[in-house]
């Protein structure tokens, strides 16, 4: 699965994407944020506040109970405002 970080997530795990092999406790993008944030402290200090992240799984946006069974691709980004 293609793993995108926008903005500020992108400075703090240090990459804008990734291939990952996930493991099959992997369900939603909740179990997801939990996993990454288990890999090292970049990713923890990226995901140390859920509230302030949002995310899209196959382009549409999502909440963190949304499923990622059948995904490709997972994007993470802060909230977006207009002007």
């Amino acid at each position: 699965m293609k793993i995108l970080y926008f903005a500020w997530l992108r400075q703090r795990t240090g990459i804008g994407e990734e291939e990952v092999e996930l493991p099959g406790d992997v369900e939603t993008v909740g179990d997801l944020v939990a996993w990454l944030s288990a890999r090292g402290e970049g990713y923890e200090h990226a995901f140390a506040e859920p509230a302030a992240v949002r995310s899209a799984v196959d382009q549409v946006q999502v909440p963190l109970d949304a499923s990622i069974r059948r995904a490709r691709e997972v994007a993470f980004f802060p909230p977006m405002t207009g002007g």
